[in-house]
């Protein structure tokens, strides 16, 4: 792991924002970004904090890797804030090269959401599956000390149960069986795929005025098949974070016709 990524919180933090700084003035010059300074090997068995809302202990010295999004903090800074998204969508194609880059696009997903963007994500993880293996992970439970499997079901369960709804195969299969189908995805795969998901996303929607409306699978069908281009690779991917967006958006329109 880059060694900007361990030690205390703060020290963390200092070292990420100059390594951003230092990426966005490489980027500047010739649209690539330097490989870190120095790599750190992290033990096996050794804990990763991968969510900041397991971070409670900021003077300890740790492995934190939600803190790439320091990183991206600083290289936007670094180009005063523009062309923000062309220059997000190429680091994230630089970081998925590396086995914990690979790792924090995965469990830490940022852009949209799409079944295309999603594919290059896993597919780029589960090269480093073996490597990704040794570590411990904390992610947004307290003292719940994941593995690699126990992480990936966490975070991503939302893919497994969309694209791959079987249950009797391992964690890493279906991961691939995922991966996969979402790479060759047509519209219609899509949808099929945030059928499935929209009784989960359901599950977290509070305050909906027309609940019966917007999870009739027909209703939602329709509002699926006439969104543009753009709105519908958003949704693409079936993440329930943004088919949860969804249903409010539909329950607001509904609201005001």
């Amino acid at each position: 792991m880059p060694s900007f990524l361990h030690g205390i919180r703060s020290t963390v933090h200092q070292k990420a924002r100059k390594e951003g700084t230092r990426c966005g003035k490489q980027y500047l010059q010739d649209g690539s970004f330097p490989t870190p300074r120095q790599m750190l090997e992290v033990p096996p068995g050794e804990v990763v904090l991968v969510h900041e809302v397991t971070d409670l202990q900021h003077e300890r010295p740790a492995w934190r890797l939600y803190m790439v999004s320091d990183v991206m903090g600083g290289l936007y800074e670094a180009l005063d804030w523009q062309n923000v998204f062309p220059v997000r969508d190429a680091y994230e194609v630089f970081c998925r090269e590396s086995a914990w880059g690979a790792l924090y696009f995965v469990v830490s997903p940022t852009g949209p959401v799409s079944a295309q963007r999603t594919a290059l994500r896993l597919q780029a993880m589960l090269r480093f599956w073996d490597t990704l293996q040794s570590a411990r992970y904390l992610f947004k439970t307290l003292d719940a000390v994941l593995t690699l499997e126990e992480l990936i079901k966490a975070s991503c369960d939302w893919a497994m149960d969309a694209w791959c709804p079987v249950e009797d195969a391992s964690v890493h299969m279906r991961l691939e069986m995922a991966a996969n189908h979402m790479a060759r995805a047509t519209q219609e795969d899509s949808i099929e795929a945030i059928l499935r998901q929209m009784p989960r996303a359901l599950t977290f929607a509070r305050g909906l005025k027309h609940r019966d409306v917007v999870a009739d699978p027909a209703f939602q069908r329709q509002r699926l098949t006439s969104l543009d281009p753009v709105s519908f690779e958003h949704v693409s991917g079936a993440c329930t974070a943004d088919l949860l967006e969804k249903l409010y958006e539909w329950d607001r329109q509904l609201e005001m016709q």
